[in-house]
């Protein structure tokens, strides 16, 4: 394809869309007859007692010819099993082609081609396409073996990459962490409750005022810690990118030298994010605003809340949709050096065919991110709960809003350390993902072996793929 970048640079020229596998073949049967071991006499049984000839047999020029001249009486090499082989018929006049379509005089079937060891395949492995021997194994330089991936494959490069790089990987996941969860303590102590001390939020004495102030008050807060994260997500998203790509490799990376490679894009990156989530926006408030203007006209409360309740439903759908269709327009925009509106279209092109398995990936990695942060968290707040003066009125949210700076504190080191521990994984396993996906339709594996200086890699028959 040429509209195809390359990998970390646009402009390369990866191959077609997919690729075939090549056939695997036979080993070498234990049960095979020795060079000097003669063939059956014709007008015998080669199955009778005694014989270890089968009726069909690989072409004669893949075994070693004996030694001296035929016997008069020795049989003919038996014919090919059936089509498929390339070759001609015992005989037959002038050159033709052997096996696997090699041409060779004088007919018959040949030898394997110069510079084939052993039986056809580099590295020995048969090619007949019998499945009695097994491919060679795919190169694996970094994290992941260069070939397509299965789920399993993809959660343990993620983590792979975090135990491999640790030092850089966990220090960028905790200086975010470090920064949205300090920021979310301050701006819930000092800003939101202060506030909400001011607000009677009792049922029995609220009024319309006090819910509306306090809604004001508890949205500019989480507007600001969203910023603030947002910011951090962004930066830590891009290194962390960089990071994967360079563990794909097996090349090590420090985190200076992922901040040099990954900066230029980092503004791009922002304005990936933030268009992707005004479209979000743009979905929900579209689907919305037919059953928003009905209640507001006064029309039928019920027709009115139903409509508003199915353009909300619909709104989600075409918003999960969109955001699956674009889930991989971050990790091309940072290695491909794209803008952000063709990194959207690279990350379309490659979804597309395959929504349902990104879907499935991205919503597995979410669940278990989510586990393990839950699994962190849980008892930081139950422990912040105990110690607070408000007891579980804080961990259940029945405390009028007002949460006990013990509780914050506590709850937010159970935060930083569930962050540190997830934020590598989720961001592993998007990039992981993007390159499953190239490797699958453009072939980006013989690319990255390049890099890797992988010798002599996609002369052979690639790998099993693996289920997914």
């Amino acid at each position: 394809m040429t509209d195809t970048p390359g990998w970390a640079s646009p402009g390369s020229a990866p191959s077609s869309e997919g690729r075939e596998p090549g056939a695997s073949g036979p080993a070498e049967p234990a049960d095979r007859p020795g060079p000097t071991e003669p063939a059956p006499q014709p007008g015998t049984d080669a199955q009778g007692p005694g014989s270890k000839w089968s009726k069909e047999q690989p072409p004669a020029g893949q075994w070693s010819a004996p030694t001296g001249a035929p016997s008069p009486n020795q049989a003919p090499p038996p014919p090919p099993p059936g089509p498929g082989w390339g070759g001609r018929q015992p005989g037959g006049p002038g050159p033709g082609p052997g096996p696997g379509g090699y041409a060779v005089p004088g007919g018959g079937y040949g030898g394997p081609p110069p510079g084939y060891g052993g039986y056809g395949t580099p590295g020995g492995y048969p090619s007949w396409g019998g499945g009695w021997g097994g491919p060679p194994p795919a190169a694996k330089p970094g994290v992941i073996p260069l070939r397509p991936l299965g789920v399993g494959e993809i959660l343990d490069g993620a983590v792979s990459t975090m135990r491999t790089y640790w030092r850089t990987v966990l220090g960028i996941a905790l200086a975010v962490a470090v920064v949205t969860d300090t920021c979310l303590v301050l701006v819930q102590g000092f800003f939101v409750n202060d506030a909400l001390a001011r607000t009677s939020l009792d049922s029995r004495t609220a009024t319309l005022d006090d819910a509306y102030r306090s809604l004001r008050v508890s949205m500019i807060g989480t507007g600001i810690v969203t910023v603030i994260s947002a910011v951090a997500v962004i930066v830590a998203t891009a290194l962390l990118t960089t990071i994967t790509s360079r563990g794909v490799l097996g090349k090590p990376v420090s985190t200076g030298e992922a901040w040099r490679e990954a900066r230029p894009q980092i503004p791009k990156l922002a304005g990936l994010l933030i268009l992707l989530g005004l479209i979000t926006i743009g979905v929900i408030v579209v689907g919305a605003l037919p059953g928003f203007l009905v209640l507001l006209s006064g029309g039928s409360d019920a027709g009115g809340s139903a409509l508003f309740a199915l353009g909300i439903l619909g709104a989600v759908v075409v918003a999960v949709w969109l955001a699956i269709r674009y889930y991989l327009a971050a990790p091309a925009l940072m290695l491909e050096r794209q803008s952000v509106t063709k990194a959207m279209s690279r990350s379309a092109k490659l979804v597309r065919g395959s929504w349902w398995r990104v879907f499935g990936i991205q919503l597995l990695a979410w669940l278990i991110a989510n586990i393990v942060s839950a699994i962190v968290t849980i008892p930081f707040a139950l422990i912040g709960a105990s110690v607070s003066g408000d007891g579980m009125g804080d961990f259940l949210g029945t405390g009028g809003g007002h949460v006990g700076w013990a509780f914050l504190i506590i709850r937010g080191i159970g935060s930083l350390i569930g962050t540190t521990l997830t934020l590598p994984i989720s961001a592993g396993v998007t990039v992981l993902l993007y390159i499953d996906q190239r490797i699958r339709r453009e072939a980006l594996d013989l690319e990255l072996a390049r890099a890797a200086g992988v010798q002599g890699y996609g002369t052979g028959a690639p790998g099993p793929v693996p289920g997914s």
